[in-house]
């Protein structure tokens, strides 16, 4: 068995040899090939070129796509549904029903002021609703005497006037005094005046306590602040402020919520730039049923703004050249030329191309710097 081995051994060799021939031969083969072929500007991939196919090549769109305006933003109160409560008299406070931070509803007893001012208001209202009786009933009996013969014209006219001056005073007086708080019935003639919360919503400022007086009418006591609806307003950039329009489709995003993004639309736009920071405030109203959306929260607001059709490349289709930005173009089968372009807004994953380009050329989007090496 051992000298059959040994008289196979020269087989063996030889059949060796030629599979390394044979390898040796393709290694080789693939040295000789280039991965592309520079010919007078054109770069031209062979046909056994490692890099047909690591490339990618697509042809140029042309569509509408909606640019993104980005700019900073916070979260503020809507001015209708924030309330400041005053004093309606001087007096003192005698009952405070609410503290700093307190949900309140609407007609909620807020603080109990004492203030002589209201009780003169209950007792003009009172002489003034007596003098009207009294000048009803004189009316009525001069209409009386003159239908049987018994008074003169004059007299009725007198009692006419003095019931309608009455009731003018009593109209006047009863008026001021549900203002302040009293009973229109004249049933309440205390001298303390019940604050009500005329919205529901938070307290949000509060600025007396108990015993304290009330000595100015112009002294804000409270504020109240409802956030069931705020206004977001963003901070638009001079130059971007005639894309902004009244009804524009709006994404928020806050940090406090970084999973969460909130929808709305432009509800008003100002007419001038704040002389500060050179912006334009676009106000953007926000239901906010659930609270999550706080007075004085940091925003960013990413407008939608309408562009007109543009040729759209990907962005791995771009490639930096000294201080140009260019592409590489099929001219003809598997060979390109470079080509300069010029780039219009950023849409993400995608490029707006303003010059350079047009819709069917093709271009290599992936693997393009491999043809630049």
């Amino acid at each position: 068995m051992w000298f059959r081995s040994i008289k196979n051994l020269p087989c063996l060799a030889v059949a060796v040899a030629v599979s390394l021939a044979g390898c040796s031969h393709s290694a080789q083969d693939e040295q000789q090939t280039p991965a592309v072929v520079s010919d007078h500007g054109v770069m031209r991939v062979p046909e056994k070129s490692p890099l047909r196919a690591r490339l990618k090549i697509q042809a140029v769109e042309q569509r509408d796509v909606a640019h993104k305006l980005i700019a900073p933003a916070m979260v503020e109160a809507n001015p209708s549904r924030v309330v400041n409560i005053l004093p309606p008299l001087t007096g003192r406070v005698v009952e405070l029903k609410v503290g700093l931070g307190d949900q309140v509803s609407r007609g909620q007893l807020l603080a109990v002021i004492a203030s002589g001012d209201f009780a003169q208001a209950n007792a003009d209202e009172q002489k003034a609703r007596d003098a009207l009786q009294l000048a009803k009933t004189s009316l009525d009996r001069a209409e009386g005497v003159k239908q049987a013969g018994g008074a003169a014209q004059k007299d009725l006219d007198a009692a006419r006037s003095a019931y309608t001056q009455a009731e003018a005073e009593f109209t006047r007086a009863q008026t001021r005094l549900i203002a302040l708080g009293g009973d229109e019935q004249g049933k309440n003639g205390s001298r303390r005046i019940s604050i009500t919360a005329p919205i529901a919503g938070t307290v949000t400022a509060l600025a007396t306590a108990p015993g304290a007086f009330a000595n100015d009418p112009n002294a804000i006591m409270m504020t109240l602040t409802n956030i069931e609806s705020v206004w977001v307003t963003a901070n638009v950039a001079e130059n971007d402020a005639a894309e902004i329009k009244v009804g524009q489709p709006v994404e928020l995003s806050l940090p406090a919520w970084p999973d969460r993004t909130f929808n709305g639309h432009v509800q008003s736009v100002s007419t001038v730039l704040d002389p500060d920071s050179r912006r334009l405030k676009a106000r953007i109203a926000m239901s906010n049923a659930g609270g999550e959306l706080m007075p004085n929260m940091f925003a960013t607001a990413s407008f939608q703004v309408s562009q007109p059709q543009a040729v759209i490349v990907p962005q791995s289709a771009l490639l930096m050249n000294n201080d140009s930005v260019t592409v590489f173009v099929e001219v003809s089968p598997w060979a390109f030329a470079r080509r300069t372009v010029v780039l219009g807004s950023d849409e993400g994953a995608d490029a707006r191309i303003v010059k350079g380009l047009a819709p069917g050329d093709r271009v290599v989007v992936a693997g393009g710097v491999l043809i630049n090496d």
